[in-house]
Order: C-alpha cells, then structure tokens, then sequence
C-alpha cells in the first residue's frame, strides 16, 4: 500500500504444483525468508479437457529485457480439425535476480487473449505458469494471424531479472460423441482504436446478421502512479499522498454513439509487489493477478442499432478518474454471433434507463485521518432482434456499488482500508418457447493494514475476496448455477532500508478456492510460512 512506496507492477499464473498433498507432507519452514522460496502457486483450477486428439502450438518464445514487443505469426494446427471442444493457452515463465513485478498481454490477430503480470523473483530464480481457457477466440485462431506480445522490462545493474516465456495453444478436437463448443463466429476488435484523456475509444461495424453482441474490456488500473491503487485515493482536501478529485470510487463504463450501453465494478488487483510489501505474494499472489479476467457486457440491445453495416463509435471509459489522466489500461474484444439463416437482422434499442451515479465521501480530519467513501450506479437497456427464428427480447438490468473507509497518519506509517465492491447483473432473453434469465451476484472485497513500528519494520495483513454467484432460469424452472470464492490472507514483515541479507522477513498466506456448480466440486486450499509451501489440500 503507501503509494510512494508500493512496488510498480504486475504478476502472472501459476499451477504448477501436484495437488494432495498434505499438511504433515510439509517441510518445516525456516524462521526466516531465505535467498530462494517456492515457485509460484495458485489454487486456481486447471482447465478440464476432453480425452480427445490433441494438437499444439508454440505462439511465442521469447525473453524480455525492455518494452520491444515480440512479434511472430500463428498458424493454426493441422490433424485436429478447425471446430475444437477446448483450446488452452499456457504460459510457461521464468526469471532470476531482482525484478519489479511487470504486466503482461498477448494478442493473436489484435485480440487480446491473455492478459497477466510476473511474479517477483528470488537471487536464485523461480518458475510459474499461467493456464487459461481461450476457447471462445476460435474464430480468429482458425486462419494464420499476426502474434504480439509483451512484458515491458527494465534490466540494468540493479534490476537484473530477464522475463523468460513459451506459450502455447493446445486444440481439443470434437470427434466422437465430444462436440464442437458453441464459439461466438467472429471476435472483432475495434478499428483505429486510441486512447486519449483516459477514454479508449475506436469504431465498431458489426455484421448485418448479428443477434448477440458481447465486449469484453481487460480493464487494469497500471502503469505507475496512483490509478495502480485506486482504492486509497483520496479528495484533494485530504493530505495523503494519492488524490483524485471524487475520491476512490471507480466504475468501468462502455458507451455506443455516446450513449452509455455498459456498466461494471473493476475487480482490485493487487499486483505483487503491491502494498508496499512483495513477501505477502512471492509463492500466492492475490486473485486474478496472473490471469486477468475481462469484465464483459452484453450488448445485444444495441444489436439493432449496430447492424446497420456502418462503424459505430465505442468507448470505454472510466468514471471517478480525473479528467484528462491516464493510468488505466483498457483493451477491449467484440464478440459476435450471427444468424446463419438470414443475411440482414434488424431491430431496435427499446428501454434505455440510467440511474444517477451516486459518489460521495467523508473526511474526518485527526491523529488518525478517515475518508469514508460511498458510490454506486444502475443501468437497464432493452431491445429486439428480428431473426430467421423470430423475434428475440433482451434486457440487461445492471447495479453496481463500491463502499470503503480508508485510515491513516500523517506520516502514513498506519494506513488502512476496508472495501468491499458489488456488481449485480440480470440479462433476460425472451424469444421462442420461455424465457431465460442469466444472473450474477459479483462480490469483491479488501481488508488490509500497513503499519511501520520500531526498527522501522514494515508489516502488511491482507484479505481479498472474490465471490460470484450464478443461476439460470428457463421460465420459472432452475436450469443452472455456480457459487465461486476465492479467498486470500497473508501477513507479511520486513526490516526497511536495510541491505536484502539483513531485512529478516517473515511471512504467511493461505488461499482457498472453492467452485461448485451441477456436476462441479473444487475445493483447494495452499498455505504457505517464509517461502515454503505449508499445505496444498484438495477437499473434493
């Protein structure tokens, strides 16, 4: 945490442990961290695949030392067919010496298909890998595509640590009784897309047989300055280091023509060297922080606006950012299904109904200061496709909220925060026979505390959560659900300003990801004490 001090930076995946086994397996930790620690874990599911032919591919290989992107060409496998049950990136990574933690991205074709960040390495080196499902990118992986990927890096004397990765795709054919998976038929990305005073913006001309319509934005407050923690920014009234004219409060927005037609809570990565302390995430990093995950909207309303056969402007922004700054990073993919069986489907926006964006905050001045912060918005849009098929209905209901009370000294030897964020979605999609309802209930949270004591020693307690429940209704009749948490905790201390030898760090954390659903059970939890693996238990 305290921006002055936090480490820039990124992280990225890590599975590479066999699961089972158990606490009494585990070494004795040493009572202090050493030169060298556990390679990277997380408890992060692997992906399933089918016990099909399999075929794969090398997309990159490469070493990063600065901010030269690496270029190359993918070609798509042959002896598995072009219409795969499962495609899996995985990124095999490596580095040694002294690193800031860095962010990554991979795009084949101008889509972006991974986005991730390195973990900081041991004098003696680590490795971690990233696994990732990219099965919905088929139809850009199914013709030969420009490759271009990147960790910007920064090797001199001092900061000694060369990026090492392979990526790979692996195709799953369908054959036998394993299908082909139900893949949008084209993932656009948007033409002459630029960034400027904070919005990302760029034109969109969808096909004229369109009947949904979904973005996906890899949406990342990064790069340096105070947007990287915008969870602890303050008003300029308040004397803390971080300002931002209306505080903490962000939201991810997109906008077609000008119109808003997308809202979303960001998720709060946490990097690893984030809060000024890169013992708590050397072995776990925090959620997501190694596969960045997408927020997506469902734009399928303004399919009928779209279909037109002519480039529409879309823009994402960020609301609570001041005007004109940058910090945020905010790529964004179009995924679109057509209709095989008609050449035009036309159609019309019918419900457009936005909230007032509520954002507000406290300061209480003090000892110790207070800055408590509220903020939150609503969006429902409805509209209508005329298909092959007949007329589809859909209407996407959206609520997001973000709450935290921020802590602090002067000096910013305490300073604490309790958030917790909320991003409710319902899509509704009425169209022959009942209709189908698709909701989620997001819910994220921090709570953590830095503070500075004698011997100018530094101490870090984090929890994170990320929770997400689904469920899906055909009329009045459950059709499907899931129930998502993963949760991280850690504390972590060192000795400041003192040679790397003599900083006596200690430092534990635990992760515990549970995923249930209709046939679905995954229940794993990794802890680990100074470097060392503790535990790796799975409980289904």
């Amino acid at each position: 945490m305290r921006p002055r001090r936090l480490l820039l930076a990124l992280c990225a995946a890590a599975i590479g442990l066999t699961s089972g086994m158990s606490p009494a397996a585990a070494a004795e930790p040493p009572p202090e961290f050493g030169t060298d620690w556990h390679d990277p874990v997380t408890a992060t599911p692997p992906v399933t695949t089918p016990n099909t032919t399999s075929c794969k591919v090398t997309v990159a290989e490469t070493e990063f030392r600065d901010y030269t992107p690496y270029k190359s060409t993918y070609t798509p496998p042959k002896g598995c067919g072009d219409r795969w049950n499962k495609v899996v990136l995985r990124l095999e990574g490596s580095v040694a010496g002294r690193q800031y933690d860095r962010l990554g991205y991979l795009q084949i074709g101008g889509v972006e298909v991974l986005r991730t960040s390195t973990p900081e390495p041991s004098p003696e080196g680590i490795a971690w890998n990233v696994e990732k499902d990219v099965t919905r990118y088929a139809a850009t992986l199914r013709s030969a595509q420009p490759v271009e990927m990147l960790i910007g890096n920064l090797v001199n004397d001092t900061y000694t640590g060369v990026i090492k990765v392979k990526v790979t795709l692996t195709f799953y054919a369908a054959e036998g009784g394993v299908k082909p998976a139900h893949t949008p038929d084209k993932v656009l990305t948007l033409d002459g897309a630029r960034t400027e005073g904070g919005v990302h913006e760029g034109r969109l001309t969808t096909p004229r047989n369109s009947e949904r319509i979904v973005a996906e934005v890899y949406a990342t407050g990064s790069g340096g300055g105070c947007e990287e923690f915008w969870y602890l920014t303050v008003p300029d009234a308040a004397p803390y280091a971080c300002k931002a004219k209306h505080g903490p409060y962000r939201e991810v927005q997109v906008s077609v023509d000008g119109r808003l037609a997308g809202i979303a809570a960001p998720f709060p990565t946490v990097w690893t060297g984030g809060w000024s302390n890169p013992f708590l995430w050397y072995v776990i990093p925090g959620p997501r922080a190694f596969d960045v995950r997408p927020v997506e909207y469902d734009l399928t309303p303004f399919a009928g606006l779209l279909n037109d056969g002519k480039p529409h402007r879309v823009a994402i922004s960020v609301a609570g950012v001041p005007e004109g700054q940058s910090g945020w990073s905010t790529p964004t993919n179009i995924l679109v299904w057509q209709d095989a069986k008609a050449t035009r489907v036309t159609g019309a926006l019918t419900a457009h109904k936005v909230g007032d964006l509520a954002n507000t905050t406290e300061y209480k001045p003090g000892a110790e200061h207070r800055l408590t912060s509220e903020g939150g918005h609503s969006l429902t849009v409805a509209g209508y496709v005329d298909t092959s098929h007949g007329r589809v209905k859909t209407t996407v209901a959206r609520k997001v909220a973000g709450t935290s009370v921020h802590r602090w000294t002067d000096s910013e030897s305490t300073d604490a925060l309790r958030a917790r964020w909320s991003d409710d979605e319902t899509v509704t999609v009425d169209g022959r026979g009942p209709a189908t309802t698709a909701r989620a209930q997001r819910a994220y949270s921090m709570d953590g505390e830095i503070t500075i004591g004698t011997g100018d020693r530094l101490r870090t307690v984090m929890t994170m959560g990320d929770r997400e429940d689904t469920v899906t209704l055909r009329g009045h009749r459950r059709v499907g659900w899931s129930r998502l948490d993963d949760t991280y905790t850690g504390d972590a201390a060192y000795d400041q300003n003192v040679p790397r030898d003599q900083r006596h760090a200690t430092g534990v954390s635990r992760e515990r990801y549970r995923l249930y659903g209709p046939g679905v059970c995954y229940d794993r939890t990794l802890a680990t004490a100074q470097g060392e693996l503790t535990e790796d238990r799975q409980g289904c």
